[in-house]
């Protein structure tokens, strides 16, 4: 059985085709806060991300760069290692690759363990297949003929011999799962979508490309003549992370330490649902591990009602934001201004409104005018301090995050700042310390004691602004320096 004080975290791991973009630094960022609130609760924590690395898409990209596969792989994924720092991610971090030699044993391994179970056999088949989405698509899936996703792709007709996963067979146990589990998929609206996909009935899907065609994936135990489809290799680097298959094995008649960690949390895309909530569970049943523990899905990320594209010109790079505004700004917008489960808006007029509103005009001067009035008074703010973040979080607050609502969390923060600032308002303690110093000295204490715990309460979605602000707390100083001047 699992630990109950060890909890593992994992996003998706993104192609490795284009630049990161800001839907994958939503799900980094989304994946930290819920880690660092565990980490803040006591539990042992470990965040799992990485990169994608196989597939027909990546291996023509390489192609059209005229570069050779690995060296156009090896330089994305040192673009990709960048986002989780400047994100700030814990540093309870693992950073998986899916060319890495462990998970490539890994990944034959479950085949080999696959096929022992009688899931995985070879047959002739065609199908219209969409390389953007590196899925199969069906014509009921399709509008005018293309993939939603991708409508500026032309389907591709594949006709080969390939091997194929028995998904057909886990139709029931599936169906099973969530019913026992009626929060496995969050929000219940993914969970109810998955429900009626896997109801319709399921088709058993390809998991190899003929090696000829496409030789850039992990190759097939005793069949050289084909590779593994990049879904159904990827997806395996969940338990490839954490030292599957080794560290899976008992040893003196203990459990393996993979038992320590599993099963997982997963975060990820809409467009990951089929493959994370039904595709990897019925995979996970072949070999006869456990299901993962939950999965968090998160909508896209448009900017002025539109997909973002290089063609159109709305493509908003996580790194030039964290450059421009900051780690801490970045993490607040994408919690607070960005849904937690569906599809948001964003543009570079809506951070730069939402950063001077919320953190310049907003925490960043509710700190600054504490305080000034603290220090200009001289008031002892040592002694309002908490020991333990965790343990003076409001019971809602904590609720919240348990449920994955982000961005309500962190807009309780938001309303406790605002209650900060109407009691300067309706107080005015920087005039009543000319009159009634004792008066006035108490309302100051209790702001002080309302801006830590406020930072208290950062400490999961902004940790470096919330140490800072603990800091002049505790030796009773003025910032420096706005906390966030205004852009």
């Amino acid at each position: 059985m699992p630990n109950k004080n060890k909890f593992y975290f994992t996003t998706t791991l993104p192609y490795v085709n284009a630049d990161p973009h800001l839907g994958f630094a939503l799900e980094l960022t989304q994946a930290d806060i819920i880690a660092r609130y565990h980490a803040l609760l006591g539990d042992e924590i470990l965040l799992n991300t990485g990169t994608d690395e196989h597939g027909l898409k990546i291996y023509r990209q390489a192609l059209a760069q005229g570069k050779e596969t690995q060296v156009y792989v090896d330089e994305y994924a040192t673009k990709f290692r960048q986002l989780p720092v400047a994100l700030g991610l814990t540093e309870k971090l693992n950073f998986i690759r899916t060319t890495d030699k462990h998970h490539l044993a890994a990944a034959q391994e479950f085949w080999r363990r696959a096929t022992a179970a009688g899931d995985i056999y070879k047959k002739n088949y065609k199908i219209k297949y969409c390389v953007g989405c590196e899925l199969e698509k069906t014509d009921c899936e399709l509008i005018d003929g293309r993939c939603p996703l991708h409508p500026n792709l032309e389907l591709e007709i594949i006709e080969e011999e390939n091997y194929f996963f028995k998904f057909s067979k886990y139709q029931k146990p599936l169906l099973e799962l969530y019913e026992k589990n009626p929060n496995f998929v969050i929000p219940q609206s993914r969970q109810n979508e998955i429900r009626a996909f896997v109801e319709r009935g399921l088709t058993d899907f390809s998991i190899s490309r003929l090696a000829k065609k496409m030789p850039w994936g992990v190759p097939v135990p005793n069949d050289s003549d084909h590779v593994m489809y990049v879904w159904f290799d990827a997806l395996v680097n969940y338990i490839s992370a954490i030292g599957w298959p080794s560290s899976a094995e008992a040893t003196e008649g203990k459990p393996g330490t993979f038992y320590e960690w599993w099963p997982v949390t997963q975060f990820a895309g809409k467009d990951n649902l089929r493959q994370q909530t039904a595709m990897w569970q019925a995979m996970l049943m072949s070999v006869g591990l456990p299901s993962s523990k939950q999965i968090i899905i998160h909508g896209f990320i448009q900017s002025g009602g539109q997909k973002m594209s290089k063609s159109l010109g709305n493509v908003i790079n996580p790194l030039d934001l964290v450059n421009k505004y900051g780690t801490d700004a970045v993490r607040y917008f994408l919690a607070r201004h960005v849904s937690s489960f569906e599809d948001s808006d964003v543009t570079l007029e809506k951070f730069k409104e939402a950063y001077n509103a919320g953190l310049a005009n907003g925490l960043g001067n509710l700190a600054s005018r504490v305080m000034k009035m603290a220090t200009t008074n001289n008031v002892k703010t040592l002694g309002v301090e908490t020991p333990l973040a965790a343990s003076v979080w409001p019971g809602e607050f904590k609720d919240l995050l348990a449920k994955f609502e982000i961005q309500k969390s962190i807009d309780l923060i938001w309303q406790k700042i605002s209650e900060a600032d109407l009691l300067i308002q309706q107080t005015e303690p920087f005039k009543l310390v000319k009159t009634n110093k004792e008066e006035a000295f108490k309302i100051i204490i209790d702001l002080c004691s309302r801006l830590y715990l406020i930072s208290q309460m950062l400490e999961p979605f902004m940790p470096a602004t919330s140490e800072t602000i603990k800091q002049l707390i505790k030796e009773n100083k003025m910032p420096e320096k706005p906390l966030f001047a205004r852009k």
